[in-house]
C-alpha cells in the first residue's frame, strides 16, 4: 500500500474552530488492522537519551524512532490515525516547540493529536515521548 492508498480519513467539522493544526477526528475506510505504537522515546541505538535539555531535538529523535517502529509493522506516518505527544514541562513554549516538530513531520496529514505537559518521563533526561495509533488494510 502506498502513502496515497491510506485507508485513514481525517475528519474536520464546520462546528469547530478551523484554527487547530490537526483534524478533530479520524476514521478508517473498511476493515482495518490497527497498529499501536508504544511511546517513542528519544533514545539512540545504545539506549541513551539524546540531546538532554533540547526539546526539539528530542522530538525529532522520537519521530525517527516512531517511523522505524511503524515501518516494522508495515505502516508509515500517513497511516497514523492518532498521536499523543508528552512533554516533561510546565512551560507552554516547550509544548509548542515539541508540537511544531511533530506537526512539520506529519505535514498535510494532520491527524487528531493530544499534547500533554507532564511532570516526568521514564528515562533520565527524557523530555519528549510520542505515541501513535495507525490503521492498515488487513
Amino acid at each position: 500500500m502506498t502513502q496515497t492508498d491510506s485507508i485513514v480519513r481525517l475528519i474536520r467539522s464546520d462546528a469547530l474552530t478551523d484554527t487547530a493544526p490537526y483534524a478533530y477526528a479520524a476514521t478508517t475506510d473498511g476493515p482495518a488492522r490497527l497498529v499501536f505504537a508504544a511511546g517513542s522515546c528519544p533514545l539512540d541505538d545504545a539506549g541513551a537519551t539524546v540531546a538532554p535539555g533540547d526539546i526539539a531535538a528530542q522530538a525529532r529523535k522520537c519521530l525517527d524512532n516512531l517511523v522505524a517502529a511503524l515501518a516494522a509493522a508495515g505502516a508509515t506516518t500517513r497511516d497514523v490515525v492518532y498521536t499523543r505527544v508528552l512533554v516533561a514541562t510546565t512551560m507552554r513554549e516547550d509544548l509548542v516547540a515539541a508540537w511544531t516538530v511533530v506537526h512539520d513531520a506529519f505535514g498535510e496529514h494532520e491527524v487528531p493529536s493530544t499534547l500533554h505537559g507532564v511532570t516526568v518521563l521514564g528515562y533520565p533526561d527524557q523530555l519528549v515521548e510520542i505515541e501513535a495509533v495507525a490503521a492498515l488494510s488487513p
